[in-house]
């Protein structure tokens, strides 16, 4: 349905006040975890993953209250009949990993073979520390055990939209997080 309001806006699933309120308590409990680990200097790296998370991650490393920087990866999943799980690297981040604290931050966690991807990738890259934030996850749609040590909010197994998340590039920069009927 269009017209002069524009497309119909998505149902809401979980409110704007409910994602500030919950990127404010992530925040203040990682930035509570890596207060020590950070006390000789340095600085916490966030690896935010495109394009899905760059609203997340821009939200939660404002609210930081330790030192950190912020870069970005980008992955994608093989087509074309490819088995599940393959992923592949776009972009890769340009900071070195080795001895850092690094923290990456996805939008969601739907199977999990993107993250488990990117944490077996980084691991290999000899962080001092290496951990998971995600916005959102679908447990019932795991297909592989992937670690996440920050969580936002766990949901339905819904096509979700907002706050970074989008269906066919539309819906991203909703302020809220909305479920949408995938077309076909």
């Amino acid at each position: 349905m269009t017209g002069r309001s524009g497309p119909a806006r998505p149902p809401e699933l979980i409110s704007e006040e409910a994602i500030r309120d919950r990127v404010d308590e992530l925040a203040a409990r990682i930035s509570h975890d890596y207060r020590e680990r950070l006390v000789d200097g340095g600085d916490l790296l966030l690896v935010g993953v495109l394009r899905g998370a760059f609203i997340f991650l821009s939200d939660l490393s404002r609210r930081l209250t330790v030192p950190c920087a912020v870069d970005f990866i980008a992955v994608s999943s093989y087509e074309d009949g490819a088995t599940a799980g393959e992923v592949r690297l776009v972009l890769d981040v340009r900071a070195t990993l080795r001895d850092r604290h690094v923290l990456v931050v996805e939008d969601i966690v739907d199977t999990g073979w993107t993250l488990d991807y990117l944490l077996r990738t980084f691991r290999a890259r000899e962080p001092a520390s290496l951990a998971a934030c995600a916005l959102v996850r679908k447990p019932g749609r795991a297909e592989v055990d992937v670690p996440v040590d920050y969580l936002g909010f766990d949901i339905p197994d819904a096509w979700v939209v907002g706050y970074g998340l989008d269906y066919a590039d539309r819906h991203r920069t909703l302020p809220y997080i909305g479920s949408v009927e995938p077309e076909g």
